[in-house]
């Protein structure tokens, strides 16, 4: 809608992933560097946390591209799953050949030896198993018991399944139970995905904004990218519907840069919008001028 006035040749601020607008603050490097070294440790267990939107999805991907040829790697997305579930979804993941079940199903033993006979095959090829798991703060703790113990079968040099646990901050304070204490101590790498600080905030709207192919002045000024980086905490996504929304708003009103007033007006609206209530009526009523003449 507003791509044209502001001379974008596409929307900089939609929320959906594309590597073209992948920015790496320090934060981002640092968490990528932890899933890495976890990964050429031969540990067991490595964790990655963040809020909502902090940007634990980009430093997967970011991973998964520069992970060693000598790994297989199976990834399992938001695993609200029962024990046989899941260990069915790991078995799919590395494609572990499985028994013909006499009953209709395998039992979990059934499940667990065939992947430790495909772990054991891998080993001896000189190849390296990694199973990603996200969104982890949904498995239950039976599930993340069962995860241990798939992780006990190891050589004298390392852990035949790597397994990386990324998911929101209250993972963490699950495997702070005392019931998973064994598992937290097979942690070997941890990290926090921390927000953007106010000036990655402006560096980020700004790559954001380059890419989508702004060359004039930037609509974002220094003031108003600082009233961002408060409103959003530095969260990449929140930032992304505000500045999204704001571009709107400096749309409708004829205007070619973002006024502090528009940046709080959509805040209004987009995070209330998050409690239930978001309407993009005011904006609208107070362009209809504009926008009745975009459709013409």
């Amino acid at each position: 809608m507003y791509t044209q006035f502001f001379q974008l040749k596409q929307s900089p601020f939609s929320i959906a992933p594309d590597p073209r607008y992948l920015f790496m603050s320090e934060r981002h490097r640092e968490a990528l560097a932890h899933l890495l070294y976890g990964v050429g440790s031969g540990g067991g267990f490595v964790l990655l946390t963040g809020e909502i939107g902090a940007g634990k999805t980009t430093v997967c991907r970011c991973f998964i591209e520069q992970i060693p040829p000598d790994c297989r790697l199976a990834y399992i997305f938001n695993p609200k799953l029962s024990v046989e579930e899941l260990l069915l979804s790991v078995c799919d993941e590395f494609r572990v050949a499985l028994p013909a079940a006499t009953d209709g199903a395998l039992s979990v033993k059934g499940y667990v030896d065939a992947i430790n006979r495909h772990l054991l095959e891998s080993h001896a090829q000189g190849l390296h198993n990694v199973l990603v798991i996200d969104e982890a703060q949904n498995l239950s703790a039976a599930v993340l018991e069962q995860l241990r113990l798939l992780t006990n079968l190891e050589t004298s040099e390392r852990k035949l399944l790597q397994i990386i646990l990324i998911g929101q901050p209250e993972l963490r304070t699950m495997l702070a139970r005392p019931e998973l204490e064994q598992l937290a101590q097979r942690v070997i790498a941890r990290y926090h995905l921390g927000s953007l600080t106010a000036a990655e905030t402006a560096q980020y709207i700004g790559h954001r904004l380059a890419v989508a192919g702004a060359t004039g002045p930037t609509p974002f000024g220094a003031n108003v990218t600082r009233l961002v980086h408060q409103l959003t905490g530095g969260v990449p996504r929140r930032i992304n519907l505000l500045c999204d929304r704001a571009l709107l708003g400096a749309y409708v009103e004829n205007r070619r840069a973002v006024t502090r007033r528009i940046v709080r007006r959509a805040a209004a609206e987009v995070f209330a919008g998050q409690r239930g209530t978001v309407s993009r009526r005011p904006w609208l009523l107070a362009g209809g001028g504009v926008l009745a003449g975009a459709v013409l």
